[in-house]
């Protein structure tokens, strides 16, 4: 696939302790910035994500400022890679339980990124790195990351009817049992 190289198995495993270190120190960098939800932002989640997750989520608008793009970008882009994502470029960005946005958050600009939240829940960081750079090598960049397809369309599900509750927990859950990330 034109700007994806192949890496040995040695080379995921290491790339993904890359990322795994990047969302460790981005979350502690961020979490003194950060604040809980508002009660508008509670309700409008409530019932799609558990009260514990809603409590401990903690989010930051940087506006005008920028997340940095990894320093091991760097390398990557030796190595041959071509279509990394510009974090500097997305709207928002999840670190664990942090969620660092550019824009002000829309109901479901939120909705997506606690999606991801959810998904560090069950997987943990290192697992959740694992995946994401497994699905953007497998995949051929980031429309294609199964962490980030879930999150759109349970994302647009959201959108579509708002008011229809489903549990994000057991949805994620689901994808994890059938492999799907």
């Amino acid at each position: 696939m034109m700007g994806i190289p192949q890496l040995t198995a040695q080379q995921i495993a290491q790339l993904s302790g890359f990322v795994s270190q990047y969302i460790t120190a981005k979350r502690d960098k961020f979490l003194g910035q950060c604040v809980p939800l508002t009660q508008e932002q509670r309700t409008a989640m409530d019932g799609f994500f558990s009260p514990h997750l809603l409590d401990g989520v903690r989010v930051v608008n940087l506006n005008p400022l920028r997340v940095s793009n990894p320093s091991f970008y760097s390398m990557l882009a030796e190595m041959g890679f071509r279509n990394l994502p510009d974090f500097s470029q997305m709207a928002a960005i999840t670190f664990s339980d942090v969620v660092v946005s550019h824009v002000p958050f829309t109901n479901g600009l939120l909705f997506h990124e606690l999606v991801h939240v959810e998904q560090y829940r069950q997987l943990r960081i290192p697992r959740f790195s694992e995946l994401y750079v497994q699905g953007f090598l497998i995949g051929g960049g980031y429309n294609s990351i199964p962490l980030e397809v879930h999150a759109y369309a349970l994302g647009a599900r959201f959108e579509a009817n708002p008011r229809q509750r489903f549990s994000v927990a057991d949805e994620v859950a689901n994808w994890i049992r059938r492999c799907r990330y």
